[in-house]
């Protein structure tokens, strides 16, 4: 018997086909592309051009975005601290069962605090590649999609990341995108440089024995 959690009397299964298995099957290397930064970074955008950048290249691969996963999988929290470290704890964990899975996971969120990112990292230290958007905070509040800086500075919103709390960038990532002499990069070519990374890293093609 074991005890893991608030769970008793629980036991880890073992399957016949496992990871190494899976990947031989798609010819790929199970990871997570975990996309962070402000809201309007653009990181959706660009979880959208990666997925379809590596479906061209026959890739498989599968965007866990944070506003959809709300509409599911995290309905039921909210954005105080504690239900934001849910959030990204749960999204998380499903992330490494894609990896697990043999599929190249694309996680999409804001996830402004660090501890929460590098619990995520911790759970695949090999396969976590973290790719910041590095976008200022006035590009961001300029574009303004969803309307929600507005708002925000409205006072009709609290607890937003950016205005009136804080976002922690990484400080060690694998990838970091953004404006360079005032321009910033189309989708299509910041999305070729993470594939590209990914390449490079042998993410592409499983291991030949």
């Amino acid at each position: 018997m074991s005890t893991v959690g608030n769970s008793t009397n629980i036991f880890w299964h073992e399957c016949p086909v496992g990871k190494s298995e899976r990947q031989k099957l798609l010819n790929q290397k199970g990871c997570v592309v975990w996309i962070t930064g402000l809201s309007g970074s653009g990181k959706s955008t660009l979880a959208c051009s990666i997925n379809r950048e590596l479906y061209s290249k026959g890739k498989l691969s599968y965007v866990l975005d944070g506003d959809n996963l709300r509409h599911g999988l995290n309905k039921d929290l909210g954005f105080k601290f504690e239900d934001r470290t849910e959030n990204i704890r749960r999204v998380g964990e499903v992330a490494k069962l894609f990896a697990d899975a043999g599929l190249i996971c694309i996680a999409s969120l804001i996830s402004p605090y660090r501890k929460d990112r590098d619990a995520c990292r911790a759970l695949l230290p090999e396969s976590f590649i973290e790719v910041f958007m590095n976008m200022p905070l006035e590009v961001c509040e300029a574009r303004d999609a969803k309307g929600l800086y507005k708002l925000a500075r409205a006072g009709k919103i609290t607890g937003f990341t950016g205005i009136d709390d804080p976002y922690e960038p990484p400080l060690k990532c694998e990838i970091e995108l953004g404006h360079k002499d005032g321009v910033c990069p189309t989708p299509v070519a910041m999305a070729g440089k993470v594939v590209s990374y990914l390449e490079e890293k042998g993410f592409l093609e499983d291991d030949k024995e």
